[in-house]
């Protein structure tokens, strides 16, 4: 649609006399506006001000032409409404700007505005997201720096900072026969009701990092340095950033925006209905309920979802609708109504330039203001407006009252506790219930508050009725205890499980069912905040996908908190497969994958991170580059939750280059000394805990020598020294980091050797000794230990590599089920062999999570091994199990011309 600038203007005299007066009076604008140059119209109300002396002056007359410039090309179409309140938060951030830059010069008057320090403002609220209104007021934040603040020798850093914030207050907001510029309201800084009006950083940092309150969270998730120090103000932002967006879900943010918004609406003047009155912004359905709709997600998932951490309301939902957190329709019409409430929320500001949000008290006012927008009459205006408010107060009711906790929580029943947990099945329900009595009496931090006490009470019943029908439930308790015991705080877990009921029972599983994982939760209760996305049972993708995923790190972060990032999302992830296990989601053959693909991003990320920080001081070596060569079960590309990595450190070029840092060290010493780095940032426990266990003992130069080698070193010790052992590792062998380039002659140097010609007999004699020696000193743990028992996969590790090495080709795969595949298709093995292979892989990875110490699990424990490896029953996974052992035994005998015993 076209641009109507008369029908504006006409409809601007008519029903809008504040506009018609500022038609009359800026007389140049109007012109441009008549002309249809709505451009031409906004630069010249950018400089109304200029050459007027008085700062507030100025500022009056930009407001002034602004204003009038935007109503009539908002009115005309011209100007969609991002770009009206856009141009409105921008003049803001100018005259704020501009408003501090001459309270300072009031004491100093030599102050250099192109090099701010020490006095900065934050914008909130609508300010802060670039959504003015036409009459908004603005909600700074001021505050300085006492070190930095510019000031007179003699001023007290602290009430020098004061002078400034009075003048910018009285050049915003002193009304003159010119009006005003903007009504400042300080009441969101910390404490307001007896803070200063500037707040110190520090004791500001100090306020949001102990004891601020749900609401202002919500209110700096709009927050932006806007103006004087904006550098120091971005600083600011960042440092508390963790105090806005919390790693951890934070359902009981639901419930304080709910209790807010009761208070909101039951304290809202008008009528609680659209008709004359109403208010637009504060009604139910309106302005302010698709506002707290976006921010109260923001609060829960952006913590954990960068991409939700936006100002703009309409941004926001369209993020919520991406990430997948809300229905794309319901974000769809919640931002078309949010756009269409504020398109009128300005309609009844711009007739008398009021900060008013209510709809006018007489039938003539609302025919004025429908009229002013357009419409055909009073009652259409109302008839939009109930079925918008209507729409929009349904889906805010949806959210708010599906996560509040109603009426008052009650403390159960002592008296009757042993009867209720006997009734649920806990065999010593007197010692179940003198226990959760201590929990409940103060034993337990994390329950010490009424508040903590209060949510755990809430989620009780469902809690016990869950852990009683645990598989183990005497085992699911203790574990649930001891998380208990390790939780410095417990409400955001309690109001988790009590907006998502679903995930006690799944909670009560883990517990009973996977040691593990419960170990894990111990540490890390917010583990099962991603279980409540739709892609809990999703695998992870690519290793280029996780890489990309793990290298989502905060602006400003240093190494130890990257590694501590990457620590918690890979803890995420690797616990997300642990529960896809024992829920049966996907094929344990493709979790060892996955979790084979996480190590691998996690080892790139963290190594490159490494890489960064050792070179800003040792700097880098030309025509070199660390290589990093992955064994066993990681070259193999298929690990358990149990697994270690066998990784071994290389290095290219030539090793008497030296780097060329301002610490220089010689290529052996500086690849040592990295690739050191390099294993703890894998291995070593941070404030996130452990991450991998890094086993290098397979490199050249054994236990006792250097950690890296130079891949020449490396290929002449494969080719002249290394045992035939050595060799068999190397069929799993698989380059994991380094340039396309450095990886593909690492892989060169690895094939070379494994094609390399060897006499049968000697390989052969050597294969049997070294299975025989490991047999004696490592010995199967259990009745489950797939791995080592004879017949298991280890024998047919020896089988499938010394035919790769015996054939110098075929199956040269480091995936022993695609080496397997290989090998049956060259006609090499038989093909049951593959079927043993999958069959003991989905053993072992299920395995290492239900049955760890590999001995046969209580009986619902064995129905989920049973279930994560595809059987119908415990005899059927016996049967199986039996069957690839046999399958093994016969390969063995083809291979190697002897009898392979195995138990019965």
């Amino acid at each position: 649609m076209s641009a109507d600038w008369t029908s504006a203007i006409d409809r601007a005299r008519a029903h809008a006399p504040f506009l018609a007066n500022a038609l009359d009076r800026l007389p140049a604008v109007t012109e441009l506006l008549q002309a249809g140059d709505g451009q031409a119209a906004l630069a010249l109300a950018r400089k109304a001000g200029e050459g007027v002396a008085d700062t507030a002056s100025a500022l009056r007359r930009e407001k002034q032409a602004l204003g009038l410039a935007l109503a009539i090309g908002d009115l005309a179409g011209a100007f969609p409404l991002l770009e009206v309140t856009g141009a409105l938060s921008a003049f803001a951030d100018r005259a704020l700007d501009t408003a501090i830059v001459a309270g300072i010069r009031r004491r100093v008057p030599d102050y250099d505005p192109a090099e701010p320090k020490g006095f900065f403002a934050l914008a909130l609220g609508k300010h802060g997201a670039g959504e003015l209104n036409y009459s908004s007021d603005i909600d700074p934040i001021l505050l300085f720096d006492p070190k930095l603040l510019p000031r007179r020798e003699r001023d007290e850093p602290g009430e020098a900072a004061q002078r400034i914030a009075r003048a910018v207050v009285e050049i915003l907001s002193h009304v003159g026969h010119e009006g005003y510029v903007f009504r400042v309201d300080l009441r969101l800084r910390p404490a307001s009701e007896v803070s200063p009006l500037a707040i110190p950083v520090e004791g500001a940092l100090s306020h949001y990092e102990s004891s601020a309150l749900t609401w202002e969270r919500a209110a700096f998730i709009r927050a932006r340095s806007c103006a004087g120090d904006v550098a120091a103000g971005e600083a600011f932002l960042a440092a508390i950033r963790p105090f806005v967006w919390r790693r951890s879900l934070d359902f009981g943010a639901i419930a304080e925006i709910g209790r807010l918004t009761a208070q909101i609406r039951a304290s809202t003047r008008g009528s609680p209905q659209v008709g004359p009155g109403f208010d637009l912004k504060k009604g139910r359905g309106g302005i302010r309920e698709i506002e707290f709709y976006a921010q109260t997600h923001q609060l829960i998932h952006g913590g954990r979802h960068p991409a939700l951490r936006l100002r703009g309301t309409r941004a926001t939902l369209d993020a919520l609708a991406e990430a997948g957190l809300v229905p794309a329709e319901e974000a769809r019409l919640l931002g078309e109504h949010y756009d269409r409430l504020r398109t009128i929320e300005h309609r009844l500001q711009m007739q008398h330039d009021q900060q008013t949000h209510s709809l006018p008290k007489t039938a003539e006012g609302i025919e004025a203001v429908a009229r002013l927008d357009g419409m055909a009459s009073g009652q259409a205006l109302l008839d939009e407006l109930t079925a918008i408010t209507e729409a929009v107060g349904e889906r805010y009711d949806t959210l708010i009252m599906a996560n509040t906790p109603t009426g008052a929580v009650a403390v159960p029943d002592q008296s009757t506790m042993p009867e209720d947990l006997e009734a649920l099945g806990f065999a010593d329900s007197a010692g179940v219930a003198q226990r959760i009595e201590g929990w409940l009496g103060g034993k337990v931090r994390a329950l010490r508050s009424d508040a903590a006490r209060a949510a755990f009470v809430a989620i009780a019943p469902d809690l016990l009725a869950a852990l009683a029908a645990a598989p183990e439930p005497d085992r699911a308790l203790a574990r649930w205890e001891q998380l208990l015991g390790n939780l410095p705080s417990a409400i955001n877990l309690f109001n988790l499980l009590q907006a998502r009921p679903a995930l006690i029972e799944m909670l009560a599983r883990i517990l009973g069912l996977a040691p593990p994982l419960a170990d894990a939760l111990a540490r890390r209760a917010d583990l099962l905040d991603p279980l409540i996305d739709a892609s809990a049972f999703d695998l992870p993708g690519s290793v280029a996908e996780l890489v990309a995923e793990l290298t989502r790190f905060e602006a400003g972060d240093d190494y130890e908190r990257k590694l501590d990032a990457v620590r918690r999302k890979v803890g995420e992830l690797r616990f997300k497969l642990g529960v896809q296990l024992i829920e049966g989601a996907n094929d344990p053959v493709a979790i060892g994958h996955a979790l084979a693909r996480i190590a691998e991003a996690a080892l790139v990320v963290l190594t490159d991170a490494t890489a960064e920080e050792f070179e800003g001081t040792h700097g880098h070596i030309a025509q070199s580059e660390m290589l990093i060569l992955g064994l066993g079960r990681m070259g193999g590309g298929v690990l358990t939750h149990a697994s270690d990595l066998d990784l071994v450190y290389l290095f290219s070029g030539d090793f008497r280059r030296e780097s060329d840092g301002r610490r220089p060290l010689g290529a052996t010493h500086y690849y040592n000394r990295l690739s050191q780095r390099a294993i703890s940032a894998l291995s070593v426990a941070t404030a996130q805990g452990a991450l991998f266990e890094v086993d290098t003992r397979l490199r050249p130069s054994g236990e006792q020598g250097p950690p890296a080698a130079s891949l020449e070193s490396f290929d002449t010790y494969q080719r002249e020294q290394a045992w035939t052992w050595e060799h068999m590792a190397l069929c799993r062998a698989r380059p994991l980091y380094g340039s396309p380039e450095g990886r593909a002659a690492l892989a060169a140097v690895v094939h070379a050797v494994l094609t390399a010609p060897r006499e049968a007999e000697k390989l052969r004699a050597d294969v049997l000794e070294m299975r025989e020696k490991m047999a004696r000193h490592k010995p199967p743990g259990g009745p489950l230990d797939v791995k080592l028992m004879r017949g298991g996969l280890v024998d047919l590790e020896f089988i499938v590599h010394f035919i790769q090495l015996r054939e110098r080709g075929p199956g040269l795969d480091p995936d022993l089920g695609e080496a397997v595949r290989g090998l049956a298709a060259a006609g090499l093995v038989d093909a049951p062999l593959v079927e043993a292979h999958d069959a003991l892989t989905r053993l072992l990875v299920a395995g290492r999570l239900l049955a760890p110490d590999a001995q046969v699990p209580g009986p619902a424990a064995r129905l989920a091994l049973v279930r994560a490896c595809g059987y119908g029953d415990w005899e059927a996974l016996e049967t199986g199990l039996a069957t690839a052992r046999r399958h093994i035994a016969d390969a063995w005998r083809a291979a190697f011309d002897e009898t392979l015993e195995i138990d019965a």
